[in-house]
Order: structure tokens, then sequence, then C-alpha cells
């Protein structure tokens, strides 16, 4: 279980930072749920988003999972920090099909500096209405602080 929120206003914050993701905008990426050390963001199946066999690229399932470890990360830290990610792995399990991926980010390991955060996306499997594991990430996050960079 991750450490309890250094910022009481965690949340507010989270939400205020990922609504000036442009980039989250841009794909229709959306922040669902927050809680100290995880967060929950909805990745919609869209056409223009699709490769060549009409599954989302594997570089969209790959930002929404990036931006929930990210996510995951800043809720445990202080209120003057910003997130910005050094490293992460993916592995791509099944066909990203819509007609929503559930990307769920968490706190592995939360450190003053570094921190570990894996992030898991499902989707609702047709006919059977079971989640089912398209893909999953292990991030580390770096805590920036003093650079200028704001949440």
């Amino acid at each position: 279980m991750p450490p309890p929120a250094a910022d009481p206003d965690f949340e507010a914050r989270t939400r205020a930072s990922f609504a000036r993701q442009a980039a989250m905008a841009t794909l229709g990426i959306t922040l669902e749920r927050v809680a100290p050390g995880e967060v929950e963001l909805a990745l919609p199946h869209r056409p223009d988003l699709t490769q060549q066999h009409g599954f989302l690229h594997a570089g969209v399932v790959s930002t929404a999972l990036d931006s929930a470890c990210g996510y995951a990360a800043f809720t445990l830290m202080p209120a003057d920090a910003a997130v910005l990610t050094i490293e992460f792995k993916v592995n791509l399990l099944a066909p990203a099909r819509g007609p929503v991926l559930r990307v769920l980010g968490q706190v592995v390991k939360a450190g003053r500096t570094i921190s570990v955060v894996d992030a898991r996306a499902w989707r609702r499997a047709p006919g059977t209405g079971e989640d089912q594991l398209v893909a999953t990430m292990t991030a580390t996050v770096m805590t920036v602080l003093g650079r200028g960079l704001a949440g």
C-alpha cells in the first residue's frame, strides 16, 4: 500500500495538472479517478487513433499507460513537485479494441526522488462482459523540485 499523499490537496492538484495536458485532450483520454498512489484513465477507441488493422495504435496505448504511471506517482509528491518519466517497459498482450480502454496506474514503490509505478490497460470483452488485459507498463518516474517546472 502506498504511503499517504504528501499534499492534502493532491486530488485537485492532480486533476489540474492533467487538465493542462494537451496530448490527453487530443487523444480524448480522461482522468476518471484519483486516489493516493493510484489513478484511473479512460481511453476511447476512435478510428483516427488506430493502426492499419483497426486496433488502437501501440503508441497511443503507451501514452495512456505512461500518463497513468506519472499521475499515480504525482499524487504522492509534495505540492511544489513536478513529475517526469525517466524509463518504461511496455508489454502489449492483446489487440487494443474498444469501445473504451480502462487504464489503471498504481505506485509500487514511492521514493523521495525516484518511484516505480505499474499500469494496466483493460478492455471490456464483448459478449462476456469480462475485462481483458490488453497491455502493461512498469515505469520509473522522477520527482522534480526547484527546476521551474510546475505540476
